[in-house]
């Protein structure tokens, strides 16, 4: 069955690259409206000028206004999709962690999150229909070292995802979480060939995930189809964790 979310406006954050741009293109590919949000404005516009029934906003998830910021965009048009995908590392082992590294990343990766759903969430109640995917990660899940504060955020998110998705459900808001495994990226494509042997060698299918295997994945979760799904978090590693 083909989703088809025409009429639906959908709010990514973090949408200029990567995995955000991947789950862009996946929504507008179903025929929602995508407001692509992120620091990069000239990329965002750019996108959305491809996408076609998209706009590009610029947003600092981190930024002390970002609640304002959403309720100014929530008076244009109501969101009915929010996936929360910005989310930065900043990697260290833990005795050498600096405190600001484990506030930045939190405030970035997890706080944001808080403040962006609060306000949306609040329309999605009225209107009695909504979708919240949270974008985490499978070191969430299983940990990683040299990451304990960006697993700690990751696995906060899905704390924040399985509570809210049970205050709200019964207003027919679905909230899940995606936890994306590892994904071909620039960061992996610089990795040797060794480096990269051993690091799909770890993973049941053999090949690393691609930013289109994640938005596959909201795509699901966004659509009429996973209407009774809620709380649930969507481990897509390829095997990598189970």
């Amino acid at each position: 069955m083909k989703i088809d979310l025409t009429g639906k406006t959908a709010l990514v954050t973090g949408a200029s690259r990567g995995i955000g741009e991947a789950i862009a293109r996946g929504l507008a590919g179903t025929g929602a409206h995508v407001l692509c949000a992120a620091r990069s404005v000239d990329r965002v516009h750019e996108l959305a000028a491809e996408l076609g029934n998209a706009t590009g906003v610029e947003l600092d998830i981190a930024a002390p206004d970002v609640r304002e910021r959403i309720v100014a965009l929530l008076k244009e048009r109501p969101i009915d999709i929010l996936v929360n995908n910005a989310g930065i590392t900043e990697d260290d082992l833990f005795i050498r962690m600096k405190p600001e590294a484990w506030s930045n990343v939190m405030r970035t990766n997890l706080d944001s999150a808080f403040h962006i759903t609060q306000e949306i969430a609040k329309k999605m109640i009225r209107a009695r229909w909504g979708r919240i995917v949270n974008i985490s990660s499978i070191v969430g899940l299983m940990g990683n070292p040299g990451q304990v504060n960006y697993a700690s955020s990751k696995a906060a998110l899905i704390g924040f995802t399985k509570s809210l998705a049970l205050e709200i459900g019964s207003r027919n808001v679905t909230v899940n979480a995606v936890a994306p495994g590892y994904v071909q990226t620039a960061m992996t494509d610089a990795l040797g060939d060794d480096a990269r042997e051993k690091l799909t060698e770890r993973i049941a299918l053999r090949r690393l995930g691609t930013p289109d295997d994640i938005a596959h994945a909201v795509v699901f979760l966004a659509s009429e189809q996973a209407g009774y799904v809620t709380g649930t978090v969507l481990n897509v590693s390829g095997g990598l964790y189970t």
